[in-house]
């Protein structure tokens, strides 16, 4: 069995007038994410460790935010998208560990609906998919609540 490990991170501002979505979950808040699809950052984190650890690129490469056919995309089926090209080279996910940094709203309500969604969408145990949340103590972008940033590292088999 070969296996590798891939890492990613993804940022996105929070405007008014957007919906928020974080791993595939619609979450009640002031404000949403602004981005060419949903701009749901977990999912984005988690597609960029995928097809890094897969030596696929980034997601920026396989969709990018020119591409008109992406414009308010679900990041779910970006998501179903990357499985099917990191299967085309023979992988499948092993596990998933990631970390959203975002001062409000509170995330942790909403952790095992996110893992119950992302676990359909990649045809994976609930169990393999490890998502925390944190604040930043009120430092930088995040704890100004100007953005909300996501990191992912996976690991795959083959």
């Amino acid at each position: 069995m070969k296996i590798r490990v891939g890492f990613g991170f993804d940022v996105h501002q929070l405007v008014e007038g957007r919906e928020l979505w974080l791993g595939g979950v619609k979450i009640q808040h002031a404000k949403g994410l602004l981005g060419h699809s949903d701009a749901d950052v977990l999912i984005h984190a988690i597609c960029d460790a995928l097809l890094g650890a897969a030596n696929m690129r980034d997601i920026g490469f396989h969709f990018p935010d020119t591409a008109a056919e992406y414009k308010n995309i679900d990041s779910k089926v970006l998501l179903k998208k990357v499985i099917e090209l990191i299967a085309s080279k023979g992988y499948r996910v092993g596990n998933i560990d990631a970390t959203v940094c975002a001062e409000r709203p509170k995330l942790n309500p909403h952790i095992p609906a996110m893992q119950q969604v992302l676990s359909e969408v990649m045809g994976i145990e609930v169990d393999d998919i490890s998502i925390k949340a944190t604040t930043t103590e009120k430092l930088g972008f995040t704890g100004r609540e100007e953005g909300i940033s996501a990191y992912a590292t996976v690991l795959i088999e083959k």
